[in-house]
């Protein structure tokens, strides 16, 4: 810490001064105030990694739809079960009951 006291009270302070200040206003406006600022890319980063998991999320669901039309199309006894879950369908001669 006494080397920085040196430095800023020593032989050429107005100049160790001016350049602190000049990269302080710089830091600021990169920062802060420009249109390109920090805060708007990090919140872009934000919004990005988010939507990144959302299209994850649906592609996985999209698989899993496949998937299961797949099954649907190919095996007439899925077929039967989903249509009897879903839709309340019966064989003739079943006993349906409809609870809700």
């Amino acid at each position: 810490m006494g080397k920085l006291k040196e430095i800023w009270n020593g032989e050429h302070r107005s100049f160790v001064r001016y350049a602190t200040y000049a990269t302080a206003v710089f830091i600021v406006l990169v920062g802060f105030v420009n249109q390109d600022n920090l805060v708007r890319w990090v919140r872009s980063s934000i919004e990005l990694r988010r939507q990144e998991r959302q299209i994850e999320r649906y592609s996985r669901e999209i698989e899993e739809m496949d998937a299961r039309i797949h099954r649907l199309s190919t095996d007439r006894d899925t077929l039967e079960q989903f249509a009897r879950e879903n839709f309340y369908f019966a064989s003739p001669g079943d006993d349906v009951y409809i609870d809700r």
